[in-house]
């Protein structure tokens, strides 16, 4: 089951919209948790346990945690006016706490590491051994993976770290952090949830509205418009060019890689429509995943509005305790007497950002052309910093202002250039294949390709190739509506009845009519559910 099923749309959400509004309000997050629970093992069978298990363990984590943090309390104001003696206190009961949030990521990732890299980690231990002494020591294991793992362990390892920096008081209620961990709409692509941001709409019983009912269905039928009518029609060029790359010259290796991208955006963009539509129907607000990221001027400002949770994650569990580090502080001093500002921001942002990259890459899965991605989105916004006096000193002697149009024009087509390449080793079945399609792109490129309608020839015919078009245009124009901040939910809220209700029928409608099922289409799988 997946959320574009009719299952989902036409069962399980109505069903439990009823349940949920019947119930009292006490139990509603408990209907959730069944249910979430429910859509779990319809999803990745007796696997569930694992879920059920890390959310146990991080339960207990996270009273542990508290427990020593209420100690602490408790000690240092019966130590009462003696600073020397509060600080001491404090200095050993944050070592005992930090000490239960290591052991308790450690579990975590440990877990996540045992049943998503073993078999990674084996094929590569085997391949270095076989190339020096043509041994192969390790037995490669593959495990099967629970759904959604990759989620729940960031969000499992982001709310106790939380609990440690007392942003949040540990949850008492073993059901209400399994709900957090496993809410059905987020576990299979996320958006990664703060505990902090979510756990009020989640766990109140807000009752069914009407604008939470308009709302969020008509973010779940604008996501459908992304994935069925434009994303699965993609599908089908992608998987031509990228399966038989070696049969195709450079124009159609460009095609591939543009064609991916696109796909992959609507694909996850429109998944993420029906996931924050779905959490809407109760009332409850997900963290926007997406913002207008092929708008962007650079390959920073990019990941600042792609997959944005996860972003956010790297930023604030990675990142800024790196940047905070000793290592980065005796850096920071080191620069000051050795080094001018520059070289020592450079230096620190390297620091910082290659842990952020690295576990960006390696998330990704068990592949190593996921973590060249990650490397590659490390120089490249690396680069960016280095160049930034030039550019700047390029922009102020010509004078080009932030509103120049031909060098925003400029910025835009050198981000999707970097965007595309990037997205065209991503999806190649490995590294080696994705630097032979990459070099395949100069060769016998001919730009007559992308109009002498050789393009029909991929699998994917006129008619759905131009309705999928259409669609990308559609969803491009509205992109760049939002960004204008203009609130799309809310103008088609505020306007007359017949109106509103010819926008809902057109939706509905354009699914209908325009989707790619039926006879001669395969259902798709979302791709970031293999995540």
């Amino acid at each position: 089951m997946s959320y574009q099923d009719p299952i989902y749309l036409f069962l399980l959400l109505p069903f439990t919209l009823i349940i949920y509004q019947l119930l009292n309000k006490k139990y509603r997050y408990l209907l959730l948790l069944l249910v979430s629970y429910g859509f779990a093992y319809l999803i990745t069978g007796k696997k569930i346990i694992i879920i059920a298990i890390t959310s146990a363990f991080v339960y207990t984590i996270g009273r542990a945690i508290g427990s020593v943090n209420d100690k602490c309390k408790a000690e240092v104001a019966s130590a009462r006016k003696d600073k020397e003696l509060k600080k001491k206190i404090k200095s050993i009961y944050n070592k005992k706490s930090k000490r239960v949030l290591v052991f308790g990521m450690v579990v975590i990732i440990l877990i996540l590491a045992v049943l998503k890299y073993c078999g990674f980690f084996a094929e590569s231990v085997n391949y270095v051994t076989n190339l020096i002494n043509g041994s192969s020591p390790i037995p490669v294991v593959k495990l099967l993976v629970p759904i959604g793992i990759s989620f729940y362990s960031l969000q499992a390892i982001g709310y106790l770290t939380d609990v440690y920096w007392k942003k949040t008081a540990p949850e008492k209620n073993f059901f209400k952090l399994a709900l957090f961990l496993a809410f059905f709409p987020t576990i299979m692509e996320g958006p990664i949830c703060s505990y902090v941001d979510i756990k009020d709409k989640l766990f109140s019983g807000e009752d069914v509205r009407s604008e939470n009912l308009s709302d969020g269905y008509v973010r779940i039928l604008w996501g459908l418009f992304k994935k069925i009518i434009v994303a699965d029609r993609l599908y089908v060029i992608v998987n031509t060019l990228f399966d038989a790359s070696a049969n195709y010259n450079g124009a159609y290796i460009a095609i591939a890689a543009i064609a991916y991208t696109v796909q992959l955006y609507m694909e996850f963009s429109g998944c993420m429509d029906i996931v924050i539509g779905s959490a809407r129907l109760f009332g409850i607000t997900l963290m926007e995943n997406f913002r207008q990221p092929f708008l962007a001027k650079n390959a920073s400002e990019f990941w600042r509005r792609w997959h944005i949770s996860l972003g956010v994650w790297f930023k604030t569990y990675i990142f800024y305790p790196v940047s905070m580090s000793k290592m980065a502080k005796k850096w920071k001093q080191f620069g000051t007497d050795k080094l001018n500002k520059y070289f020592t921001r450079i230096g620190l942002s390297a620091m910082a950002l290659f842990p952020v990259w690295f576990c960006n890459g390696l998330w990704h899965g068990p592949k190593w052309n996921y973590i060249f991605y990650g490397m590659y989105y490390f120089v490249i916004i690396m680069l960016e910093q280095i160049m930034e006096p030039i550019r700047n000193g390029f922009t102020s002697r010509f004078k080009i202002g932030e509103k120049n149009k031909i060098w925003n024009g400029f910025l835009l087509v050198k981000t999707w250039i970097i965007i595309f390449t990037g997205e065209l080793f991503f999806n190649a079945s490995s590294l080696k294949h994705g630097f032979k399609m990459f070099f395949a792109m100069f060769r016998d490129f001919n730009l007559r390709t992308f109009v002498d309608g050789s393009i029909f020839s991929l699998g994917l015919g006129r008619a759905d190739l131009v309705m999928a078009m259409i669609g990308a245009v559609v969803v491009f124009v509205v992109g760049i509506i939002r960004e204008k901040n203009t609130d799309m939910l809310g103008s088609i809220r505020g306007m007359k009845l017949p109106v509103r209700w010819a926008i809902y029928i057109t939706l509905i409608v354009c699914v209908v009519i325009f989707g790619a099922y039926g006879p001669g289409y395969q259902e798709v799988d979302l791709i970031y559910a293999g995540f």
